[in-house]
């Protein structure tokens, strides 16, 4: 399935989204997706989105996808040491033009030298461990080609012994306002902040 998706999103890389969606509200559902694997493995996801809730040009069933397989790597790989953070990144010269929101773990991290390769198709850190938590070594490979269809980008920082940050950085039409509809001053269920036990 995970080939098939990734198939499908490479022949689509060239054609950018026509629609647009309310980001947070892409995380969220996220995040609701993954609340019952998250309380099987006892981790938390601890999600803070700060206002206001930007639109961004996207196909919110890929970027779902996105963050689905982020948060899921986390809880897989992140060995429960913590929470896994969902967070609104703070703005970064280096990414002009774009709002980020960041996935962090506090697992084992990844030592430097495996980072540059983690969105190749079937790459692995650890073969046995992928095998044991059922990775297909495609999570990374979809998630990369769909921010190149949506001109995004991936941040990966990592340090051994500490954890892995993951930042989706997708560009915010000069024209976006904030959606009328996402109300991100009041709590709400999988809501805007706290955490999903």
């Amino acid at each position: 399935d995970d080939l098939m998706s990734l198939n499908q999103i490479e022949l689509a890389e060239r054609s950018p989204p026509d629609t647009t969606c309310p980001l947070h509200d892409v995380v969220r559902e996220a995040v609701a997706a993954l609340a019952p694997l998250a309380r099987q493995r006892g981790v938390d996801l601890d999600l803070q989105l700060d206002a206001p809730n930007p639109v961004i040009r996207g196909d919110r069933g890929q970027l779902v996808q996105v963050f689905v397989n982020l948060i899921d790597n986390a809880l897989k790989y992140g060995g429960g040491s913590g929470p896994v953070e969902i967070a609104t990144a703070a703005p970064d010269p280096g990414f002009p033009g774009m709002t980020g929101i960041a996935v962090a773990d506090h697992g084992p991290g990844i030592a430097r030298e495996h980072v540059p390769r983690l969105t190749e198709r079937f790459y692995r850190v650890s073969v046995s461990e992928s095998r044991n938590v059922g990775g297909t070594g495609l999570g990374l490979a979809i998630v990369k080609h769909v921010l190149g269809r949506h001109r995004g980008d991936l941040q990966i920082e990592s340090t051994p012994g500490e954890g892995s940050r993951f930042t989706v950085w997708l560009p915010v039409p000069s024209e976006a306002a904030p959606h009328p509809d996402a109300d991100d001053t009041a709590p709400q269920a999988g809501g805007n902040s706290g955490t999903v036990a």
